[in-house]
């Protein structure tokens, strides 16, 4: 008589799932007009087979997509291979020998490791209402520091550091214009902010905004030192577009990080879907 198999024991991330873990999706939908930088290709989607089009003998039929989009495009990853200084990438290399070929094989998007490391959301624009902070508002040190105090969250080496300015809710505004601020600048880290993230270690940053760091008004995308100090000076990825409402407002300041880049070979950046996972208990 066949006997049923004991049933094995559950691993220890099953186990806090099945204890009533919650899973916040940090990721922004992929759609067509979505707001983005202008220096980047736009997302398009397309059904090149639609239900119908071709029918199998047995009334069977199927349907496919093509997208095209810049990897900068939505919620993404900047890679080391993004930015340069001074002809130079992060550690010193030649910018421009290391695109030969058309691929960035020591700084591209394929060479950063998958993701599961310690979390923290610092909750800067909770501070400054309901609203959060205004556009073109520069985040000090200082206000890092106090979201820092007020959550009791320390930041830590290796860790992945979230910076919400409140400015994601305009992400879902009918102009994309407004998101993208590119009259009214849009708040983001300082240098000096970027900085101290830097001095801290952490392997990642990222914020609710389009470029991480401040835009001033009008000034667009022609000036970022932020960029420059993570980067190329402090070889620490920027992650942007995040959503970032819905841990906030479940007061989650700290939680496991999880993010895979698409192993893009060669490419200076990738869309990404990012979760933090917080403990039920």
């Amino acid at each position: 008589m066949a006997t049923t198999p004991a049933l094995r024991t559950p691993d220890a991330l099953l186990t806090a799932v099945l204890e009533g873990v919650q899973i916040h999706d940090l990721g922004r939908p992929l759609s067509i007009g979505m707001p983005q930088s202008p220096n980047h290709p736009a997302y398009w989607h397309s059904l090149p087979r639609r239900h119908g089009d071709m029918v199998r003998a047995d009334g069977g039929s199927a349907a496919n997509d093509l997208i095209s989009m810049g990897t900068h495009v939505g919620t993404h990853i900047d890679a080391l291979a993004h930015v340069s200084q001074d002809g130079r990438l992060h550690g010193g290399a030649d910018a421009f020998e290391a695109g030969i070929g058309g691929k960035y094989m020591d700084h591209g998007v394929h060479t950063i490791e998958p993701m599961v490391r310690r979390g923290v959301l610092l909750d800067v624009g909770s501070a400054h209402g309901p609203e959060g902070c205004a556009a073109g508002h520069e985040i000090t040190v200082a206000e890092l520091e106090e979201a820092v105090e007020r959550q009791g969250t320390e930041v830590r080496a290796g860790d992945v550091v979230l910076i919400r300015s409140g400015w994601g809710r305009h992400f879902a505004d009918p102009d994309p214009s407004v998101y993208r601020g590119a009259a009214s600048g849009v708040p983001g880290v300082s240098e000096a902010g970027a900085t101290w993230l830097a001095d801290r270690h952490v392997h990642a940053v990222g914020a609710d905004t389009i470029a991480f760091e401040c835009l001033r008004p009008g000034a667009g995308h022609g000036h970022l030192p932020a960029h420059r100090v993570l980067l190329v000076e402090g070889g620490i990825y920027i992650i942007e577009a995040l959503d970032l409402d819905g841990v906030a407002a479940a007061g989650a300041h700290e939680f496991t990080f999880v993010l895979s880049p698409l192993p893009l070979v060669g490419a200076t950046g990738s869309p990404v879907r990012p979760l933090a996972v917080v403990s039920g208990a």
